[in-house]
């Protein structure tokens, strides 16, 4: 059976890894982009990432999974940590590809508040399809919830999407 993906899905690179870290387990990404296509129609699946060279490998192998990454330039604090904030470019590229008719329905995948103003554009756009949040729902932001957004847990579905 085939089927008809029209959805996109916009992943904060870092929100998915460190979430999914903290909840103690290990994303096949593999299987996640798999999941995507077959429970959501997720035709476009971006990750939004911060670009560091020496992570070359994981990135092609991202990529031949299904993913598309949409890169931004990485910053070091003092003491040497990356920080490639992404969630303004997520949030630029879903709101752009609304206007040019890019999809039927957004899926977000993130936890984090920041991205709650986007959610509540969605759902008066009709184009929210689901938030999926790596943390558990302890630690999903408030501000994402109280959007009245469906919200499912990747911590819920974790036989099924962990590393083997």
């Amino acid at each position: 059976m085939k089927i008809h993906a029209t959805n996109v899905a916009y992943i904060d690179g870092a929100n998915l890894h460190k979430g999914i870290g903290e909840l103690g387990w290990e994303l096949d990404y593999k299987r996640f982009r798999t999941w995507l296509y077959e429970k959501y129609k997720v035709k476009t699946a971006y990750i939004f990432i911060g670009l560091i060279p020496k992570n070359k490998a994981l990135y092609e192998r991202l990529q031949d999974w299904g993913f598309e990454l949409k890169f931004k330039e990485v910053v070091y604090d003092g003491r040497g940590k990356p920080k490639g904030n992404c969630d303004a470019d997520l949030v630029l590229n879903a709101v752009r590809d609304i206007y040019e008719g890019h999809f039927e329905k957004v899926i977000i995948v993130a936890g984090d508040g920041d991205y709650a103003s986007l959610v509540d554009f969605l759902k008066q756009k009709d184009r929210l399809r689901i938030i999926l949040s790596p943390n558990d729902s302890q630690k999903c932001s408030i501000l994402l919830k109280r959007t009245g957004a469906p919200i499912v847990y990747l911590n819920d579905k974790r036989n099924l999407l962990k590393r083997s």
